[in-house]
């Protein structure tokens, strides 16, 4: 027979035992708490969750709409759709329109604004303008139980675009004038996120004369870019808020020279009178009748020019 253990191996040995022991635990536990890959949903499966979340836009209105899967999704699975009222026949459009809302998930309003413009597009749409309008380009932040401004990620979409100052001041501001509030957390990187990463697709292939992004809850109206912004849009006003790192009127200012327009309504839960949307609407489009054209001539003339410069 062997002679017995010391005491002090007895416990050595116990204690080694407890510690494997709790170490599968974990290992189990955390396999078990990875989240698995999110299935991809349809369009249709967007419209019921939108539906289900926003008493102003229900799930007919939004099937109703056509939006179309861009072949992307959300971390949680969700299409990024957009609807294209193209060119009508026999007519040349002023310009090129992105129209956008819910770049930030809890402003509700943002979202249900774009859907009535839609509807407006439904039935007026005459060619005057080529649109792409994305009524939510944020779905995770929105669609979650408790919306948040950010994505599934924890990422402010509107402080990831690649800004030229971005790699030198977005963590610098994030931490030292935000004191890193997580609502405006900018991302590891520019563009890190797959949203981003298709606005800024879309953006390059369709080349916009000019971006509309409609925002809540500051009341007013902000512009970056070139040409004149309007005064205002029904009873919002001008006045410049000035630029962020990330931001996307930031990256369209200074990266596309194109204008970029934001619409912050009054409140983020409660939707503008119906009379208001209509009255933002037309001047809406009575300032794109007047400064887009100017852009789109800009637009010609630089393809023109790359055309000319690579001997086609």
């Amino acid at each position: 027979m062997y002679p017995p253990l010391k005491p002090w191996i007895s416990k050595l040995c116990a204690l080694s035992l407890s510690l494997l022991a709790s170490q599968a635990v974990f290992s189990q536990d955390l396999q078990q708490t990875t989240p698995s890959e999110e299935p991809q949903l349809s369009v249709s499966e967007l419209c019921q969750a939108i539906g289900k979340k926003l008493g102003s836009v229900s799930i007919t209105e939004c099937e109703q709409q056509q939006l179309v899967a861009s072949g992307h999704h959300s971390q949680k699975g969700y299409p990024l759709s957009v609807r294209h009222y193209g060119p009508k026949p026999n007519r040349s459009p002023k310009g090129r329109i992105i129209l956008m809302g819910g770049i930030h998930g809890d402003e509700y309003a943002s979202v249900s604004v774009l859907f009535k413009w839609m509807n407006t597009l439904n039935k007026h749409h005459s060619g005057l303008f080529d649109w792409k309008v994305i009524p939510l380009a944020n779905p995770d932040g929105l669609l979650r139980r408790k919306s948040q401004r950010q994505n599934d990620n924890g990422v402010d979409l509107n402080r990831n675009f690649p800004t030229p100052d971005w790699d030198e001041k977005a963590m610098d501001y994030w931490q030292n004038r935000t004191f890193k509030n997580k609502r405006r957390y900018p991302g590891p990187y520019a563009a890190s996120e797959i949203e981003t990463r298709w606005l800024l697709e879309l953006i390059k292939e369709f080349e916009p004369d000019a971006i509309i992004s409609v925002h809540a809850p500051h009341k007013l109206i902000d512009f970056d870019g070139p040409h004149q912004p309007p005064q205002k849009l029904g009873k919002l006003h001008l006045h410049r808020l000035g630029t962020y790192p990330g931001s996307l009127g930031n990256y369209g200012g200074s990266v596309l020279d194109v204008p970029i327009l934001t619409v912050e309504l009054p409140f983020a839960g409660i939707m503008p009178s119906q009379g208001e949307i209509s009255t933002m609407w037309t001047d809406l489009v009575r300032w794109l009748v007047k400064e887009v054209p100017k852009q789109k001539k800009r637009r010609m003339a630089k393809t023109e020019s790359t055309e000319d410069s690579s001997g086609e």
